[in-house]
């Protein structure tokens, strides 16, 4: 098993942001998460969705868009887990 942080960054409030990473091997099962590094005691702060692409037959790309709900800028964390 692999896991690490794959990008960080910040969302503007009440935005969407989308991060990609691209050649990653289609034979791995891999699981994405994305986490708020910013406090925001009370509600929830982000909401996130992946997409897939299989860029050739040897790759694949995800995307990840992140929802800020918040009314102030939350910074991120796009963390993934290889499980084989």
């Amino acid at each position: 098993m692999r896991a690490a942080t794959q990008f960080t960054g910040t969302v503007k409030a009440g935005t969407t942001s989308t991060w990609f990473t691209h050649s990653w091997d289609p034979a791995e099962h891999v699981v994405w998460t994305v986490v708020p590094v910013t406090p925001g005691p009370g509600a929830a702060q982000i909401e996130w969705n992946m997409r897939t692409q299989r860029a050739s037959a040897t790759t694949i790309t995800y995307w990840i868009d992140v929802r800020n709900l918040s009314a102030a800028d939350v910074e991120v964390e796009g963390r993934f887990v290889v499980l084989n």
